[in-house]
């Protein structure tokens, strides 16, 4: 993400859906690229496709293998569980209330990332959730 498109904001005190809606629009970025880097071109099959990554049974998915696998930093695990806490006003689509719930979470992690200024690590935790989905074919 480019620098100047970064807006000043106090990620600290934001509510965990606030970073929910930053995250799902920052992790749909690189699974985006990552389908166009693949040489996918129609937008029916691109959508399809990136269906498997950002499904909420996708991200909950992921997130539980991270906190399997100790992926995560103890504060990366507390802005998920900001996330995942947080009281929703929508209501879950084709999936469980826990599901939606720690994909929230996981969406949450992703806005933080961003929001504090962490290309790095938000590069390489997007990185591992597209190589996962790819190897586990979730």
């Amino acid at each position: 993400m480019e620098e100047s498109l970064m807006v000043e904001t106090d990620y600290q005190q934001m509510n965990g859906i606030a970073l929910a809606y930053m995250g799902d629009a920052i992790y749909e970025v690189y699974v985006r690229q990552h389908l166009l880097a693949k040489g996918m071109t129609k937008p029916t099959k691109l959508h399809h496709r990136a269906t498997h990554y950002v499904s909420a049974k996708a991200q909950a998915f992921l997130i539980e293998k991270m906190q399997a696998e100790e992926l995560l930093t103890p504060t990366e695990l507390d802005y998920f569980k900001r996330g995942r806490n947080a009281k929703s006003y929508t209501s879950a689509k084709n999936t469980s209330v826990v599901t939606y719930r720690i994909s929230t979470g996981f969406e949450a992690l992703f806005g933080y990332l961003y929001l504090s200024g962490q290309k790095e690590r938000l590069d390489y935790l997007a990185q591992w959730c597209i190589e996962t989905v790819e190897r586990e074919g979730k």
